[in-house]
């Protein structure tokens, strides 16, 4: 495998872990990710849910726990630690600023477009910004809006195809469309960001998500011009992964039927392990709940049947009886938790079987 480089760092493993909110990716993943080589990446939304103040402290909560998990991760290894932030989060400044005062090797910022990003960088900062998107056109628009306001290149653009698990960049409708297909995303937005590179002479790496499971999958990706991929729910399945023994069982549970796409209160598509929370939410069932601060703007608070944000915190601490699993198309696949460096090194073993077989 080649080393995924993004300005001055180097991940000898091309695979980013990617942002797995709520609490399943924090500091043990990530950091457990970054010591076997590879890119771990903390998520920001919903980091505090769990605090006995977020009721009254919500902001602060968050900034709080962010800062500690950024620690924590930071501790644990000189590897690269990455933080997602979503932009519809109604706090997504607070946390972009908590991220660069902590140290943060690299912000990757999605769900909206990140177009003020770098105005919260500061002069000499070596925070790398990573937007991710679901099309050429939105990389390209992106990288002229950092241009042209900040005199700030993307330092790599991740790409997500509408296999993912959770919120989707996509309309409904679209999910399906072999149009959407990742290899088709990689090769829009590889199109669309070569002449950025060629203008401003600089490496924007291309690292596509959403579905990727083998090492023969990052070996075609790779193979196609990307610099390395983005992978997450395989990183569930590891006994370093920051959710409980109960949300990984879902995973190990899952048959290819289960797999299913709901209309979340943020006005995304998303998909989930189906279960009974959802079976109920689906028959007309509405589950009260007290929104303690407005924490995705696009959400419908007010219509809602449910907050997410509760559900899926619930799901992390094992509780599915109130809750239920964001996954990936590839779930069913997931059939034993394993420790992630086990985990990478049979990516690489696999990425290098492919190599062998393609020259052969």
């Amino acid at each position: 495998m080649k080393e995924l480089i993004i300005g001055d760092l180097v991940a000898k493993v091309p695979i980013i872990q990617g942002g797995m909110a709520v609490g399943i990716s924090i500091s043990g993943l990530a950091s457990a990710v970054a010591i076997a080589g590879g890119i771990g990446v903390i998520a920001t939304a919903g980091i505090g849910h769990l605090e006995e103040d977020l009721y009254t402290n919500y902001v602060q909560v968050h900034n709080r726990v962010l800062a500690r998990e950024i620690k924590k991760a930071k501790e644990a290894t000189k590897g690269i630690i990455g933080i997602n932030i979503m932009v519809a989060l109604s706090n997504y400044g607070e946390l972009v600023k908590v991220s660069v005062d902590e140290g943060a090797d690299i912000i990757f910022s999605g769900a909206g477009l990140p177009l003020k990003l770098p105005g919260y960088l500061p002069e000499g900062s070596k925070t790398k910004l990573v937007p991710i998107v679901s099309s050429g056109k939105a990389a390209k628009l992106i990288a002229n809006r950092w241009i042209d306001k900040y005199n700030h290149i993307p330092d790599a653009v991740v790409v997500e195809g509408p296999r993912a698990g959770g919120h989707l960049g996509f309309k409904k409708e679209n999910l399906f469309d072999a149009k959407y297909e990742l290899e088709n995303l990689l090769t829009d937005v590889l199109e669309n960001v070569k002449p950025i590179e060629d203008k401003y002479n600089k490496a924007i790496p291309v690292i596509p998500g959403g579905g990727i499971y083998t090492g023969a999958d990052i070996y075609k990706f790779m193979k196609m011009g990307a610099s390395g991929v983005q992978m997450a729910t395989r990183f569930v399945g590891t006994y370093e992964c920051d959710a409980s023994d109960e949300f990984k069982q879902a995973y190990l549970n899952a048959d290819k039927g289960d797999i299913v796409i709901i209309d979340s209160p943020v006005g995304m598509p998303g998909r989930a392990i189906r279960n009974q929370y959802l079976e109920d939410v689906n028959a007309g069932q509405k589950k009260p709940f007290k929104c303690p601060f407005h924490c995705i703007i696009t959400c419908n608070v007010k219509d809602a049947p449910y907050c997410i944000a509760k559900a899926l915190c619930n799901a992390k601490e094992g509780n599915l009886t109130d809750g239920f699993a964001f996954a990936g198309e590839n779930v069913y696949r997931v059939n034993e938790i394993v420790h992630v460096k086990d985990l990478i090194d049979s990516l690489i073993a696999e990425y290098e079987e492919a190599a062998l077989n393609d020259i052969a």
